[in-house]
């Protein structure tokens, strides 16, 4: 009886390591992959990394190519794929602890994409006007047409934050990719300072709440003179530089830090004192609203050039702190600061927003959008349309940025899940 049971343990296992050899296989046969790895994971059977060819302009293939990196978590080729369309670079997925959140809750496969000019999936001699949304749509496009001859069940795209702008992006260019969409925390913004944040900052959360967020802002620029050599300190120990002057840091640093703070869900309580010392006060602010996200060089510049140029971005209402603030105003502070070399000269083009926002006012795809009711990225939310029967918002009650369908209510995650469910069984 002992020898029966080591053998069929046997058996199993060593039909387990000829089927993983089996996907191996059928991986590398895939046109267009190549350097497939296995990874380990603690949640997937099998787990590779692949790099697969892409056009750096999907119109002009003549114009070049790169390796764009896919990390493929199996499930069961019986199972649903979700596409995750990361909106940055995708180190995290490579940890053997990364399980996406759709996936658990519906023991799918996952295909997660870098997107492309981020990290690893940057072509040796990037261009800026190759870096389009059009040509992120056409590489999802070109990964799900690839991975559905071995996924042939049904597939949903999903992503946070720029994630979820890029689920939004590939779906309008390419609408019957997938089955469903869901997009967390998502914005859709109309210009380079859409102007729909600082409103939503002035009416966020409580007023005992903003008043105690303002009023650490206003402390923290009158005493600038002191804070300034901390800041100093703090920046060169960091290898930090800037095109502005010290002073003019602060004041951004001082601006976003309402911004950060409710995007974040940074609790009230943790506000220290207005009588804390000069050094608390200056933790608290860089641990919120750092300077490092003014610097130069930073891994964020390829996030800044595609917010400068179709995605949009936020703005900062000085009108508070006028009279304490070193700079005239904020406007234009995202070309000024945050553009690398080579791109300063970009210039806002409305046209992704419109042809979204038309997207989503004449069709009825699919879309179970998630959003924080108190993250400002939310003032930028989809649109709604009135009679979509496919369009379904849910607002975590007092979420930030972090909003999930595990963190929703109970009540709320069962309505998401029963929808869910439903399109699933009606593909």
């Amino acid at each position: 009886m002992k020898h029966t049971f080591l053998f069929l343990v046997l058996s199993l296992f060593l039909s387990l390591q000829s089927f993983a050899g089996e996907l191996k296989e059928k991986l590398e046969r895939l046109k267009d992959v190549s350097r497939v790895e296995e990874l380990a994971s603690e949640h997937y059977s099998e787990k590779y990394l692949i790099r697969i060819n892409q056009p750096v302009n999907h119109q002009h293939p003549e114009a070049g190519d790169f390796l764009q990196r896919v990390v493929i978590c199996h499930v069961g080729t019986d199972r649903p794929t979700v596409i995750v369309t990361e909106g940055y670079g995708g180190n995290y997925a490579l940890s053997p602890r990364y399980q996406e959140e759709l996936s658990r809750l519906l023991n799918a496969n996952v295909v997660f994409v870098e997107h492309r000019y981020f990290l690893e999936s940057t072509p040796e001699s990037p261009e800026w006007d190759q870096l389009t949304a059009e040509n992120s749509a056409f590489d999802l496009h070109h990964i799900t047409s690839t991975f559905r001859a071995l996924y042939p069940g049904q597939w949903i795209s999903t992503g946070i934050s720029k994630g979820g702008q890029t689920t939004l992006i590939y779906r309008t260019f390419f609408p019957d990719d997938v089955n469903f969409s869901v997009p967390y925390v998502a914005p859709l913004c109309r210009d380079v300072e859409d102007g729909r944040h600082e409103g939503f900052l002035r009416k966020v959360g409580t007023k005992a709440e903003r008043r105690k967020v303002e009023k650490f802002q206003l402390e923290v620029l009158k005493r600038k003179d002191a804070l300034l050599p901390l800041l100093e300190t703090f920046c060169r120990e960091k290898n930090l530089t800037f095109r502005i002057p010290a002073a003019e840091v602060l004041d951004y640093c001082v601006l976003e830090y309402s911004f950060a703070f409710w995007q974040w869900g940074t609790p009230a309580n943790n506000i220290p004192s207005l009588t804390s010392t000069d050094r608390i006060l200056f933790d608290h602010l860089v641990d919120i609203s750092g300077p490092d996200y003014f610097a130069e060089n930073q891994p964020n510049a390829t996030f800044f050039v595609q917010a400068a140029k179709e995605l949009g971005y936020y703005g900062y209402d000085t009108r508070p702190f006028r009279k304490y603030l070193s700079i005239k105003h904020a406007g234009g502070y995202l070309k000024q600061l945050m553009l690398p070399p080579g791109a300063e000269d970009t210039a806002f083009n409305p046209a992704l927003y419109q042809k979204i926002y038309h997207f989503l006012k004449e069709n009825d795809p699919r879309i179970i959008f998630i959003y924080g009711e108190l993250d400002p990225w939310s003032a930028a939310h989809a649109p709604v349309f009135a009679q979509k029967k496919n369009a379904h918002f849910f607002f975590q009650p007092r979420g930030s940025h972090r909003a999930r369908i595990g963190n929703m209510p109970e009540e709320t995650k069962e309505k998401i899940m029963q929808q869910i469910h439903q399109w699933l069984e009606t593909p």
